[in-house]
């Protein structure tokens, strides 16, 4: 296994389940084994970011509502544990300033990859703003990817703008879900972040995460 790559074994599946309540979630080694080997794979990215993937994204805002919280966290590698099989996350770094991918994947048994998308998405469409003391203030909108979902089954966008302790920030989130996997993926920066180079990176994730 490549450093950075965040791999959730049995005991932290484990100690999900338990802390969310008896979610049912059951580790399957081949399925852990599928998705390390997928981000383990050099996709094919925008240009300008690094090849060599690192730990996994982590949500800047502390503690959020359930709505925008959820779909972070599910970028971070914090998936939704109903149904949960394995999951792994990892980041990349960009040349833009503060500007930085994170990827993650989850893989469910039966159609939980669909019961999770679909409460991923309505609480994302939800989120109309992050406010949290400190100077943290932004506000959503729709993201409209277009052709760069094409591989995914169902796919759902946001981006949220504003200011992050007091200094600007930008941050695209996009979640799709393709077959039995949900595939999350967010891209963040200091004043701004380009939606053409949000889209080629949905399009190389979900490219790799279907090969």
């Amino acid at each position: 296994m490549k450093p950075g790559i965040i791999l959730y074994g049995l005991l932290a599946a484990t100690l999900a389940g338990c802390a969310g309540g008896g979610a049912d979630s059951v580790v399957d080694a081949h399925a852990m084994a599928e998705l390390r080997e997928v981000l383990n794979r050099r996709p094919s990215l925008p240009d300008g970011f690094a090849q060599r993937p690192e730990q996994a994204w982590r949500v800047p805002f502390g503690r959020l509502d359930k709505d925008c919280g959820s779909a972070l966290d599910a970028a971070a590698g914090h998936a939704p544990q109903e149904g949960l099989t394995g999951q792994a996350a990892v980041s990349y770094q960009g040349d833009g300033l503060g500007e930085r991918a994170g990827v993650g994947l989850a893989r469910y048994a039966g159609d939980e990859a669909e019961t999770s998308f679909d409460a991923l998405s309505d609480g994302l469409e939800s989120c109309r703003e992050i406010r949290v003391a400190g100077g943290t203030d932004l506000r959503a909108r729709r993201l409209d990817i277009g052709d760069a979902g094409r591989s995914g089954d169902e796919v759902v966008g946001t981006r949220l703008r504003g200011r992050l302790n007091g200094y600007p920030y930008a941050l695209d989130v996009v979640l799709s879900r393709t077959g039995d996997t949900l595939v999350s993926v967010v891209h963040a920066g200091m004043t701004d972040v380009d939606r053409d180079r949000t889209k080629k990176l949905v399009a190389a994730v979900l490219s790799m995460s279907t090969a």
